[in-house]
């Protein structure tokens, strides 16, 4: 099963508590990486791939180093396909593929500079960290990350982050950090195209 995931921001203490941007309510950096690493268990078997939209990790002043970013990851169930974002870097995603703990004989960690796509149920998801304005579609979503706890206007534009407002429109709340199903991918652009229908 294929499951979708942006933003995390390990170890970012700036994001701790209630702000516009990102509210995470977590006293600690511990507790808020530890919050995700067992929402993403709970859902992900040892089989599934996650596509995670950049940004792994970040602290300002003082960026965690790699073996820190490394011991997170190893932690994770599955194997994950890394986009790169505007807080990930070359150097890391060169030290997580030289230090790939493996998944059956095979690597864990895969990576794209820019994006990837794949389809599901006739649909192609085109996976980037940033929107992208797409234009007139047709079975085809942007699944993205980078703005937080923000919302681009078009039903096309999922942002499958950590602190996405999108995921209010699931039926079935998720637990804070849990990466979305590919079922729940297509649950949320049918109800945000209705709740952009209702803004009208």
């Amino acid at each position: 099963m294929n499951y979708f995931i942006a933003d995390t921001h390990f170890f970012h203490a700036d994001l701790l508590g209630d702000n516009d941007f990102a509210p995470r309510p977590f006293a600690t950096v511990a507790a808020m990486n530890q919050a995700m690493i067992t929402a993403w268990n709970d859902r992900v078997d040892d089989n599934d791939v996650v596509y995670h939209l950049g940004d792994i990790a970040m602290n300002p002043g003082d960026m965690p180093s790699e073996e820190a970013v490394l011991a997170i990851l190893s932690q994770l169930a599955g194997r994950i396909v890394f986009i790169k974002g505007n807080h990930d870097y070359q150097a890391c995603f060169k030290y997580l593929a030289h230090h790939d703990p493996g998944w059956h004989g095979q690597a864990k960690f895969s990576f794209h500079a820019v994006g990837t796509i794949i389809k599901d149920d006739h649909t192609q998801f085109i996976m980037t960290h940033y929107p992208l304005l797409l234009g007139i579609t047709h079975q085809t979503l942007n699944l993205h990350g980078h703005i937080h706890h923000s919302s681009v206007p078009i039903a096309e534009n999922l942002n499958v982050g950590v602190d996405a407002p999108e995921r209010a429109l699931l039926a079935h709340p998720l637990p804070w950090g849990a990466p979305l199903a590919a079922a729940e991918i297509h649950e949320l652009y049918a109800a945000k195209q209705q709740a952009l229908q209702q803004e009208k």
